[in-house]
């Protein structure tokens, strides 16, 4: 599983020239599954998400958490995460998990995030998106549960 979580003053998704989901302060999350992937990496990363302290405190040092600031986060299916652009000019999809994996991964990432008592809108999976982020710091962070870095790095260590 992985997700670009950007901090946001404000997102939104529009789908069909309707907005499907907005917030203001908050978390914008792109998130992408590959073959492997459980429950369990959807959890993980909830209660990681959830707890991340990014937002600025009274020092505007990054030391508080959604819930702290009445933060949301828009969470937006991207199998395109999985993209590898290694070899040739179009980018190979092989890596990330077929629907029927990813949606019910999609919904658990979404249930456990609201079951945290967070605020969640989202788009729709598989639905064409346009996507408006307004990215607050810069801040952006990559994060990764499973699938192949996971399992390359314990090779690695082995």
């Amino acid at each position: 599983m992985r997700v670009v979580l950007q901090r946001v003053s404000r997102a939104s998704v529009t789908i069909a020239g309707k907005v499907a989901g907005a917030i203001d302060r908050g978390f914008c999350v792109l998130v992408g599954f590959t073959h492997g992937d459980t429950t369990a990496e959807a959890d993980w990363m909830a209660e990681k998400v959830a707890g991340l302290r990014l937002m600025s405190d009274a020092q505007d040092k990054m030391n508080l958490g959604l819930a702290e600031v009445g933060g949301a986060i828009l969470v937006i299916s991207q199998f395109t995460l999985y993209g590898d652009a290694q070899k040739g000019r179009r980018p190979s999809f092989i890596d990330a998990a077929r629907p029927e994996v990813a949606i019910p991964l999609y919904e658990r990432f979404i249930d456990q995030l609201k079951s945290r008592g967070l605020r969640v809108e989202t788009g729709e999976f598989g639905a064409m998106m346009e996507v408006e982020i307004h990215n607050d710091g810069p801040v952006t962070l990559v994060l990764e549960k499973g699938g192949s870095k996971e399992s390359g790095a314990a090779a690695a260590s082995s």
